[in-house]
């Protein structure tokens, strides 16, 4: 199969469905581009920051498309090229888009609340504290895989004993511009903020701080071992989740969106290029024989549901959901940016996902097929490099001298998840403060007087370290350990996040239908895959216990088991609260609903003279 064909057929089914089906949702629900955001009348400085629609996209895009789409749809290939990508274009339409954009919606329609707060709105108080334990333990396992991802691309080559700075190179001058990046970044935020940026100056600065990264990181490359990669991300991710988001996430995220452009670009002329050289064929199978079928089915590999929940963030990611509630409806300015926000950076990286699923079958004739994940040459592969070294050949061929082109691509594959990694730990130290909290105020809360023990652990550094400490603990069972509980417990969190948005549409009057089917398939298949995991763990442990053993498989089957124990729990309020709840029986809130709302209503009424006061608080709410 020619792959450009491939690339084409999907670009266009994917376009479709963010004009017409994307369209047809956010019109069923109704959007309000005269109604103030969360973000606009709630500005706080910190959390609440209203921002144009391309940073707030930046923000989205960079944060959700990690290693989701290149990862889970090279791992599921193992089926063949065709399911995987059939999975990619309906999930992504039908199921992922829909997912980001309800949870980006229902956010904003609640003046900024998370998930968890939205699920107390709606479910009731026990539900967010059982859901936000459940966030925290996932987000966990999400900074151990992409964690070990990272560190992995990183990690110097040792030949013999000895560093061999040929394998190196790539990976040790990747992770030297990583470390000028965010240093760039934090001075590319202050510039913004100080002068007031925008338009093509933004952009001209952007650009120039991105080439001094990449000469800066190519000259001086940094040669470490895993552990100490380790150590330097942990770093990273604290500093990330503890600095207001203005200072380090949004400006990162912009040049880092900027970096995945200028990817997609490459790999999608790339693809042409090979073409025209006769070197864009698929060799994988479009789909495997029943022998290699019954051979996977062996280890554990069954098309259902390894499949679905190992392509997680190509076609449907619950982690999704987090950033959509937990940041980007907060820096909304304007409610019409939430279909390009939700919907269309879930359909972009969808087309990422086929780019990877093209790239691998490419490579495949290169590949060690016989399932060891080597090249040829025998050094060692993850997706990652396999993507990234297929797109530097179509960079090559374009032009680009070949080392160079390598950087580029293994620089932007660990950007992927870089991004991912920090939002992911920001989301996960809130949700541990969420889980505390007594208020279900999206602002308030952070307000909120603790004393004893709470005072401690709403502490954000003492919140940040907990959740960093626990998620370096399982990084060292390695990424293949961790995806397959890593997949099952992401969609997991996509099925809940499902039934709360049905939930929402119901109670506030609005059409829901839509979300049905999705909540069934991914709560069967997802619990299915964690009792799958479950039973491989204990297979593992029954067959001798060993440090090595229990410190992976003995982490990883508690993990297991207190998902699966919160999930059933949580879909179960969830589905009771679907069937029992009165359609139109909680509407939107209003912004006076919020401490900061009503002040900042007042404050709006009486430079407009329309009133000598602010607006009262209402007799009834609908928490």
């Amino acid at each position: 199969m020619n792959s450009v064909v491939v690339v084409l057929v999907c670009a266009v089914v994917l376009l479709a469905g963010y004009v017409a089906y994307g369209r047809w949702v956010a019109n069923k629900w109704g959007i309000d581009k005269n109604a103030l955001t969360p973000a606009v009348r709630m500005e706080n400085g910190k959390d609440f920051s209203p921002s144009s629609c391309f940073s707030v996209f930046a923000h989205q895009f960079s944060s959700i498309c990690g290693a989701g789409p290149v990862t889970g749809t090279i791992v599921a290939m193992m089926f063949g090229w065709l399911p995987v990508v059939l999975w990619v274009l309906v999930g992504g339409i039908f199921f992922g888009a829909v997912h980001d954009f309800g949870a980006l919606y229902a956010s904003i329609k609640n003046n900024g609340k998370s998930l968890g707060q939205l699920i107390e709105k709606y479910i009731g108080k026990t539900g967010r504290r059982l859901f936000l334990l459940f966030c925290w333990l996932f987000c966990i396992i999400v900074i151990a895989a992409f964690t070990s991802m990272v560190a992995g691309t990183f990690t110097a080559v040792m030949t013999n004993g000895a560093l061999d700075t040929a394998k190196s190179y790539a990976g040790g001058a990747a992770g030297s511009i990583s470390i000028v990046l965010t240093v760039a970044a934090v001075l590319f935020g202050w510039a913004n903020r100080k002068f007031g940026l925008a338009g093509v100056k933004q952009y001209l600065l952007a650009f120039v701080l991105i080439a001094i990264s990449f000469a800066i990181g190519c000259a001086v490359p940094i040669y470490l071992d895993q552990n100490a990669w380790f150590a330097i991300i942990m770093v990273y991710l604290f500093l990330a989740s503890t600095l207001p988001i203005q200072a380090l996430k949004q400006p990162r995220d912009f040049l880092t969106v900027i970096l995945m452009f200028i990817m997609i670009a490459c790999a999608f002329v790339g693809i042409f290029v090979l073409g025209a050289n006769g070197q864009a064929t698929i060799t994988a199978p479009m789909l495997v024989d029943s022998a290699t079928m019954d051979a996977l089915a062996a280890k554990g590999n069954y098309l259902f549901p390894v499949l679905f929940v190992s392509v997680a963030c190509g076609a449907l990611s619950g982690f999704h959901s987090l950033v959509s509630s937990n940041t980007s409806s907060k820096q909304l300015s304007n409610e019409s940016h939430a279909r390009p926000v939700g919907y269309g950076a879930m359909i972009l990286e969808s087309f990422v996902a086929i780019l990877a699923i093209v790239f691998a079958g490419v490579m495949y004739s290169d590949m060690n097929t016989a399932g060891t994940g080597a090249l040829n040459n025998g050094a060692a592969s993850t997706p990652f490099q396999i993507f990234a070294a297929g797109i530097a050949r179509g960079m090559t061929l374009m032009g680009f001298d070949q080392t160079f082109a390598t950087v580029f691509m293994t620089m932007c594959v660990a950007g992927l998840a870089l991004t991912s990694l920090d939002a992911v730990a920001r989301i996960a130290r809130t949700s541990f403060q969420e889980l505390l909290y007594n208020t279900n105020d999206a602002l308030a809360s952070a307000q909120e007087v603790q004393t004893g023990a709470r005072k401690i652990f709403t502490n954000t550094y003492v919140a940040t370290v907990l959740t960093l400490v626990l998620g370096l603990a399982l990084a060292f069972g390695g990424y293949l350990n961790i995806w397959p509980l890593f997949g099952a417990s992401n969609q997991l969190l996509g099925g809940m996040t499902m039934i709360t948005l049905a939930v929402f549409c119901k109670c506030t009057g609005r059409k829901g239908w839509m979300l049905y089917v999705p909540v069934a398939f991914l709560l069967v298949c997802t619990f299915t895959s964690l009792a799958m995991s479950i039973a491989g763990c204990v297979s593992a442990l029954s067959a001798g216990v060993t440090f090595t053993v229990l410190a992976t498989k003995g982490l990883q089957l508690v993990f297991a088991i207190l998902i699966v124990i919160l999930g059933i729990i949580v879909a179960y309020n969830c589905l009771k609260e679907l069937f029992t709840k009165k359609a139109g029986s909680i509407p939107d809130e209003e912004p006076e609903w919020t401490e900061l709302g009503r002040e900042n209503v007042a404050k709006a009424a009486a430079e407009n003279n329309s009133q000598t006061a602010g607006p009262t608080t209402p007799a009834t709410t609908a928490e």
